[in-house]
Formats: structure tokens, sequence, C-alpha cells
């Protein structure tokens, strides 16, 4: 599911780029890889595990942003009767790791690739995510290949995952892939994107499911002062996302017919989390009736629109109690499902960039196979929550502390101003200390002033935004 994406371009001189590399080096984020571990990763990129299986007949294509690298999945669609086959290939990082080398360490201390608005610090060396491991056009590559077989509504059938050679024909870009569709000139492969991401957008909606098509924020320099936009997601980044949520349905359904495993669950919102959602609506001026659900409004908003997405920005707010549960021998956890799934769900789809995808795949091949998971994973499975909430943890601070910064680094120049907003939250022990939500543009900031009455519109004025040093205040006008 969808974090807030922030994204930098300008000189890495520039003062906004100066201050994210400030914050890696106070976080103590570790961006060059030890040399013993670069070395490890160099070996293993020469000689991956040998594979039995050859799939590299199937012509796979790549669906990915523009000028990514670390390609974690491919994909061939075919027609299966009166349904669909999805053939969904995920990079076998396991075949280029070994359990308990220092490769193997490091990836255990990193957690999960972080993304910063100007670069990523990835979880594996470049070597292997955005070379040996990762699926680029035209050359064989190990994969965990998923086989799900759908009826004619998207509704799963049948599942297979086995270990795999396979090899990507064509890279696509997200804009690449809607032009084809959109115009009619997709070959069928391509276009049963657009077939089966619908089916399985509607599959989706009938169990209750939320997709949130999270805009990308840009935020560019120009002639010394910064301008915010933002990239709508297009349907096609949609029905992709339709087919890697499929497959980590598939793989916890594999995983609690198994009795062993590990799901990303997610309770239901709590009705203060909902609540402040709606202050923050009221603010951006968008229509919430009380009697519609927070998922019927979602299937309402368009990201192309300014307000829109900057609430859609906000709503991510409601992922963040998901978490990961461990379950061996039959005994499941209390919670199975992740709520904005409506279903149960696991991780295994980014293996290159998130460490527990690494365990649920190989928990699934081997409950495929009718074999134990190797020793590695049932050794290392109980510490992984621990783990991946640390990461995320870590995530969540870097995804804060960017935030601030981007948004000073946009009102730098507006110090004095006045803007109207809302008032979208309060502190119960400090009522003089609150959130403004600030309408254009599209910012949150700590508000501190006399009766800050919760909802309420209100005119506030900047009074500090220093980016890398202090945060933005503003003060009732």
């Amino acid at each position: 599911m969808p974090r807030r994406r922030i994204r930098v371009r300008g000189a890495p001189e520039a003062p906004l780029r100066v201050a994210l590399a400030a914050l890696r080096a106070e976080l103590g984020i570790p961006e060059a890889f030890p040399a013993e571990v670069q070395a490890e990763a160099e070996r293993s990129a020469k000689a991956p595990a040998p594979l039995s299986y050859d799939a590299t007949d199937f012509p796979f294509f790549t669906v990915d942003p523009p000028g990514a690298a670390d390609l974690d999945q491919a994909i061939h669609l075919s027609r299966q009767g009166t349904g669909y086959r999805v053939r969904y290939a995920i990079a076998d990082v396991a075949s280029f790791v070994v359990p308990g080398g220092v490769l193997d360490a490091e990836a255990h201390r990193r957690v999960n690739t972080l993304y910063f608005p100007d670069e990523k610090v990835p979880l594996h060396p470049t070597v292997l995510s955005e070379g040996a491991a990762s699926l680029l056009p035209d050359r064989n590559r190990p994969a965990v290949l998923w086989t799900i077989d759908l009826d004619a509504e998207g509704r799963t059938l049948a599942v297979d995952v086995r270990r795999a050679l396979v090899r990507s024909r064509a890279r696509f870009d997200y804009a690449g892939v809607q032009r084809q569709i959109d115009g009619g000139t997709a070959e069928e492969p391509i276009a049963l994107l657009a077939e089966i991401g619908r089916a399985r957008e509607k599959q989706e909606s009938e169990r209750g499911g939320i997709s949130l098509n999270v805009p990308e924020q840009e935020i560019t320099e120009r002639d010394h002062t910064y301008e915010l936009s933002y990239r709508a997601p297009l349907p096609a980044d949609g029905w992709n996302a339709q087919l890697s949520l499929l497959t980590g349905m598939a793989a916890a359904d594999l995983m609690i017919a198994a009795g062993t495993g590990i799901l990303r669950t997610l309770p239901a919102a709590p009705d203060g989390a909902v609540a402040r959602l709606r202050r923050t609506a009221t603010a951006l001026h968008i229509d919430w009736p009380h009697h519609v659900s927070y998922a019927e409004l979602i299937r309402t908003l368009d990201p192309h629109r300014p307000d829109h997405a900057a609430f859609l920005q906000e709503c991510t707010t409601l992922l963040r109690g998901a978490g990961y549960s461990v379950f061996r021998d039959g005994a499941l956890p209390a919670i199975t499902t992740h709520a904005a799934v409506a279903a149960p769900y696991a991780h295994c789809t980014a293996p290159l960039r998130r460490l527990a995808d690494r365990y649920a795949a190989e928990i699934c091949l081997a409950t495929v196979a009718g074999e134990a998971p190797p020793d590695w994973v049932l050794a290392g499975l109980d510490a992984l929550p621990r783990r991946m909430a640390d990461g995320a943890r870590i995530a969540g601070t870097v995804e804060r502390e960017c935030v601030d910064i981007v948004e000073a680094a946009l009102l730098k120049d507006r110090v004095g101003d006045v803007f109207d907003g809302c008032v979208v939250d309060v502190s119960e022990t400090r009522p003089t200390v609150g959130t403004v939500q600030v309408d254009t543009p599209a910012v949150i900031g700590r508000v501190e002033g006399d009766h800050l009455e919760l909802g309420a519109r209100l005119r506030v004025r900047l009074t500090r935004a220093e980016p890398g040093t202090t945060k933005i205040l503003f003060v009732p006008a």
C-alpha cells in the first residue's frame, strides 16, 4: 500500500537537497555498503543458484516508473478458457543471498529500501538490485514464478508457484502502456492488463477493499524558489497494482492453508482517525456526507484535482497501523486480514526492496512443493515482525522529516504571508497548539494560538519556514 511520495529535482548543491543530505547524516542512514558486503554481492551476481524450470519462452514485460532499474516484477498475461492466466514473475533474491552471510546480515540490518525525495537508499547493493537480480529486459533471470488462473470475473481458480528462469522482452512505463491501451495499439498481453485490472478492481470494490491512487508530489526549484505539482496516477498504475495485490492475496491463502507464514495485517481504522480525516476533507472543501463511507468516498476522488490529490496524501495516515503477523503450526494470529485489502494479504512481490518478501516467497514455494520451509526461514521468522517494525519506524521518520523539509522549502520566501486553512488537530494537553491544513499550497503545519477550535476555518500567518533547520509554524492572522 502506498506511502506519501515526494520527488525533488534540482542540483545537488541546491539548499533543499543539501538539507536532505544533512537529514540522512543526522539519522545515520547507511548509504554505502561495507566492503565485505559489496564483495559478496559481486560474487553472488556472477553465480546465482541453478534452476531446473525454463520459462524463457514466455514473453514477459515489466511496467515501472521511468528510469527505474530495480525491477521486482515481470508479467505475462493470456486468455485461459473463458477466463485468464496471470504469470507473475518476481525477482528471486534468495538465489543470490547466502543465509547467514554478510549480505544476508546487512539486509536484516537495513530491512527495506528507504526513499528520500532526491534519492533512494537500497536494501541490497545495486550490483544485485539494479543488476543481476533485477528483471531487466533481454536477460535471463531467476524468478519466483506465480501462475494464477482467473475466471471471467477475475476470481481466483488455481494457483501455482515455482522457481523458474524467465526473460523479459520489453520494458514499459505507465504512460507508455496507457497510450497503447487508449490508442488501441496494445498487443494482447498488454491489452489484457486493462481487462484483468478492471475485473480485479470490481472484485476489490465488492469485497470492500480500497486502493489509494496517491499522487506523487514533485517540488522543483525555479528562479531560487520552489513550485509544488502533482503527478496523478494513471489507470495503468492501478491495473498493475491489482496484479501485485492478487499475488499477495494468493500468498496469504497458501500460508494460511499450510499453517505457517507471515501476513501483512491492518486492523480497521479507529473512529478517531476517520474523524480526523473528515476534518481534513472539510479543510479542502471536499464534500463527504455522513452517510457515505470512507471506501465509497475514495472511489469518487479525482487525483488530477489538487484538492483531491492533497486529501489522498492524507488518506495514507489510515494505513499506519499495519504490521506483520507470524504464525506456525496452524495457530493463526488474532487478525489475519488487511483492512484496506479486505482480505488476508502478504507482502511477497518486492523482495529487492523489502526483507519480509524473501521469507514469504520461500514459505509459499515450500508449501506448493509439499516440503517444510528452509531452516533459515523458520529460524528467523519469529524475529521478523520486530525487524520490519523497526524498519517501518525509520521509514516513517524519514517520511515525516522529508515532508517537513520540503514544505519549509516550498514556503521559505513566504514568511509573513497570510493563508486560508482549517484546524485539523488540537493537542488534548495543550489546547493552544494544533495543526492547520492550508488550502493553497496544500501543506500541513503547526499552528499556535489561543482558542483553537477543531475543524474551524482559520486565516493564519506563516512565521517561520527554513528547510533543514526549523519546521513551518503558523499563528492566527
